[in-house]
């Protein structure tokens, strides 16, 4: 679905077919961490999981940094409707190359130092959400993606208007940022797989705290250099975080119903995507053009995900003792 309404997108005749397709092509792409997470616990150990999900994350870095280049050659060579058919066609070959050679096992129980685990068992969907672990992940995923996706939408336009940047410049001053962002998934993968029991959380509180704080140092910065210094600390923080809630999931949960409790958590970060650069976009207008409140905002969703994250109790529910 994800390919396929990718180059739909280019028959768009209005303004409400965009729309409609757009969030079909939403509805597709809803699906791929909570798919992709149910193949991570199927085929790796829980000791594994962090590094898996990292790899499998990091991907969005790395893309993040090809595609504004490749798109800009494709809008000045074939126009934008060709290129939406040439990125679903690619998204399509890639689809069936997946089918067609990764296999899963119907039933395999996985060795780990924690022990077997058996990835065939079956367990009541409702029981997910009567773990208080899945509403800290579902609230943490809000906080987390919410600055994420506030930094991501936002900083082009505050860095033009209130720093005076042209658009190539923020364009180069964004690399930095992007590239950090993949080495921090990386990173964080690793770190995560080698922390002992409840040091996980605590690290992430630490992030989110750290998070707030940087984010005040940057809408404050005097020079640019500064903003940009903090901004791209500011992204390991959040890049550890990222990958530390569905590291969590993965690890804590059966493998049985990983794609189903991803999928639950994961709607607090899709809903995020979608709330959050309306309000800021609001908060702006409101303020007469300035990011303060926005920022602070933001600074409020670490505090939020701190709070989150100290309470997540990974021992209290029927799933976490199957």
């Amino acid at each position: 679905m994800w390919s396929i309404f990718t180059g739909l997108t280019a028959i768009a005749w209005s303004l409400v077919a965009m729309i409609i397709i757009r969030f079909l092509f939403g509805i597709g792409e809803g699906g791929f961490q909570p798919s992709s997470s149910k193949i991570i616990a199927t085929i790796f150990p829980r000791e594994e999981r962090g590094r898996a999900m990292s790899i499998m994350l990091s991907s969005g870095g790395i893309v993040s940094l090809i595609v504004p280049l490749l798109a800009a050659y494709l809008l000045g060579t074939i126009g934008w409707r060709t290129m939406f058919v040439v990125i679903g066609a690619i998204g399509a070959i890639i689809a069936f190359l997946y089918w067609k050679y990764i296999k899963l096992p119907q039933e395999e129980v996985v060795e780990s130092s924690y022990g077997k685990e058996n990835t065939s068992t079956k367990v009541n969907f409702k029981e997910l959400f009567k773990t208080p672990l899945m509403w800290n992940l579902m609230i943490a995923y809000f906080c987390i993606y919410a600055v994420n996706w506030g930094l991501v939408s936002w900083i082009p336009t505050y860095l033009q208007k209130n720093r005076g940047l042209d658009l190539m410049s923020i364009g180069w001053a964004q690399t930095i940022p992007a590239i950090t962002t993949i080495i921090g998934i990386y990173g964080s993968g690793y770190l995560i797989d080698k922390l002992p029991r409840g040091m996980d959380k605590i690290l992430g509180s630490i992030s989110c705290g750290l998070i707030g704080i940087l984010l005040y140092f940057m809408f404050t910065a005097e020079s640019v250099t500064m903003f940009i210094t903090y901004q791209t600390v500011v992204t390991l923080f959040i890049a550890f975080v990222i990958t530390l809630l569905p590291a969590i999931v993965l690890k804590k949960l059966p493998s049985s119903i990983t794609g189903s409790a991803m999928g639950v958590a994961n709607t607090g970060g899709q809903l995020a995507g979608f709330v959050t650069p309306m309000a800021i976009g609001f908060m702006v207008d409101a303020f007469n053009g300035s990011f303060d409140a926005a920022f602070w905002m933001l600074i409020g969703f670490a505090v939020i995900c701190i709070i989150s994250l100290l309470t997540l109790n990974d021992q209290k529910g029927s799933l976490l003792n199957s």
